[in-house]
């Protein structure tokens, strides 16, 4: 009775085990899988980002489903990913990342907005550590120009050291991402990659045999 006991307990501790592995690192799947889908929605739309725009620029960040929500005093709290540019013009593996921030004013409602942020250095991106770095405070951004190329809207030289870019479901009146704090996921980077990697590693490696990653470093370089 004992020895059926001790074998049924490590039977169950063993699929414990499979299940726990083999979901850890889903959830950052599923964002990966998300972002592209973003990415490949703005390409296909008529004022889509600029291919000038995405060939000269260093670093993007792409947060699926930011939700923002208020009455008077708002909120923005969203998780996505993070990629740079390499020096032979490579997209590096993404980074994940949060966005969080708040704002006060003329506003009302709950908003889902897929959010896309074009940085002009990557440094942006790369020397963040274990803090955060704030839109509107540390760094401005612009909202972002469209069409196939940059020459589409001639107000724009590509000078903005952060283009925004975003779609919006729901109703909602207004949004702004300044005020905004953007951070490592490090819980989220761990999960995916394994523990002990930091961001900076991450963002100096481009290899990868995971197709959610391969996937959207292609539809960037599509873009």
């Amino acid at each position: 009775m004992r020895t059926t006991k001790l074998i049924t307990g490590s039977i169950l501790l063993g699929l414990l085990l499979v299940f726990t592995s083999a979901s850890k690192g889903d959830k950052e799947t599923e964002k990966l899988r998300d972002a592209n889908s973003v990415l490949q929605d703005f390409g296909n739309l008529k004022e889509r980002i600029p291919h000038d725009l995405i060939s000269q620029y260093q670093g993007i960040v792409i947060v699926p489903n930011l939700i923002n929500a208020g009455i008077g005093i708002g909120g923005k709290r969203g998780k996505g990913i993070a990629i740079v540019k390499l020096d032979d013009g490579s997209w590096s593996n993404p980074v994940f990342v949060t966005i969080t921030g708040g704002s006060i004013g003329p506003q009302i409602g709950i908003q889902s907005v897929d959010l896309v942020l074009v940085f002009r250095h990557k440094g942006v991106l790369t020397e963040v550590k274990k803090g955060d770095f704030t839109i509107g405070g540390d760094i401005s951004a612009t909202a972002g120009p469209v069409g196939r190329s940059s020459s589409a809207n001639t107000d724009y030289k590509l000078e903005a050291e952060v283009y925004s870019y975003s779609r919006s479901r729901g109703l909602f009146a207004g949004i702004s991402i300044n005020g905004s704090s953007v951070a490592i996921d490090n819980i989220a980077n761990n999960n995916f990659y394994g523990n002990d990697i930091s961001a900076q590693d991450i963002f100096t490696t481009s290899k990868s045999t995971n197709k959610a990653v391969n996937d959207i470093k292609a539809t960037l370089a599509g873009l």
